[in-house]
């Protein structure tokens, strides 16, 4: 079989390169042990040779301190990405380059000019890349997708989501987190990137213009914010807005997500789903907890297997960049900001 590119498709096991064994990893791997019979780590890559070393071991797979060379040299049909935020476009490319499919840690690159690379990559290649946007994967957020897309809330007017909790990093564990060059700027860019891929994702449209306040609430340490509030206007009339923090628990109440439309609205604290339509009718559902990396793992498995589109690919992910972006600048400019497309 063949993708819509016309690249042959892998067989499973589909055989992946992990390149950037700390951190996020772990989760990764977790993921890839659950769908074993369909997609498994071959090699692994990190530029700490006692990390490489340990993962290697770990798993069971060669081990190597350059992701370039375990590209070339490893019999892998596709890479994940789990390095700090500055060294993805490079690794994207690279990959790409080598006919490898990708899946990437968020942020999917820093910059528009990455983004340019990014795209021209993954466009030249033909290869597929999926944006590790693992909340898409809660069930409540599924389901509340599929709500709006039946048309049961009519024209939707606002979307709403937050992600805030008590981040207890300090100066010795904070790392290249601390530092706008290998971060990319502050907790917006990073967890503030959840809310708002989800934002996104809910809208249904184009984001076209923002105004965003960024504050530093506790952890003054950092050269990023702590914390930010972002509105986003759609080209579809949607307008979203987002809260986002490292230095506060959001209040007790609030929502992980809503959405209000001309017919009604839906709300969800992540593991349930409310909807309430205007003619006096209310539903709501309960779901079982999911490991969503897992979940994420499993997904990426089936698109490249299969030959399906993912649910988030370099489009979707430089959409996010893009508002980010313009969140920062109208933040820095204290205005509205238009967001760059690539």
């Amino acid at each position: 079989m063949t993708s819509t590119t016309g690249r042959a498709l892998p067989t499973a096991p589909v055989r992946v390169g992990l390149i950037g064994g700390g951190g996020i990893a772990t989760a990764h791997i977790a993921g890839y042990a659950a769908a074993a019979d369909r997609i498994r780590v071959a090699a692994v890559a990190d530029a700490s040779e006692a990390t490489a070393r340990a993962r290697g071991e770990e798993l069971g797979v060669p081990h190597s301190t350059d992701y370039a060379e375990m590209i070339a040299s490893a019999e892998v049909d596709a890479v994940d990405i789990c390095l700090p935020h500055h060294l993805h476009a490079d690794a994207i490319v690279t990959a790409a380059r080598a006919g490898k499919h990708v899946l990437c840690e968020k942020p999917l690159c820093l910059t528009p000019e990455e983004a340019r690379r990014v795209q021209a990559a993954v466009s030249e290649s033909g290869v597929t890349l999926m944006c590790a946007h693992n909340q898409l994967f809660l069930p409540a957020v599924a389901t509340a997708k599929a709500v709006i897309e039946s048309g049961i809330l009519g024209r939707v007017y606002e979307v709403r989501t937050t992600d805030s909790f008590f981040n207890d990093f300090d100066p010795s564990t904070m790392g290249w987190r601390a530092h706008a060059a290998t971060s990319g700027g502050g907790e917006l860019i990073d967890t503030g990137y959840h809310p708002t891929y989800l934002m996104l994702h809910l809208a249904g449209g184009v984001p076209v213009e923002v105004t965003a306040m960024l504050s530093t609430h506790r952890l003054a340490f950092m050269e990023g914010e702590d914390s930010a509030q972002v509105l986003v206007r759609f080209d579809n009339g949607v307008v979203g807005q987002l809260v986002t923090s490292w230095a506060y628990e959001a209040a007790p109440g609030t929502e992980r997500f809503s959405v209000v439309g001309e017919l009604g609205s839906l709300t969800s604290d992540g593991t349930s789903l409310r909807y309430d339509l205007r003619d006096g009718t209310s539903t709501t559902e309960d779901f079982e907890p999911v490991d969503t990396f897992s979940a994420e793992i499993s997904a990426f498995a089936d698109c490249l297997l299969t030959g399906t589109r993912p649910i988030h690919t370099e489009v979707e992910g430089v959409a996010v960049l893009g508002t980010i972006l313009a969140a920062y600048e109208a933040a820095r400019e204290r205005r509205v900001a238009e967001v760059i497309r690539t």
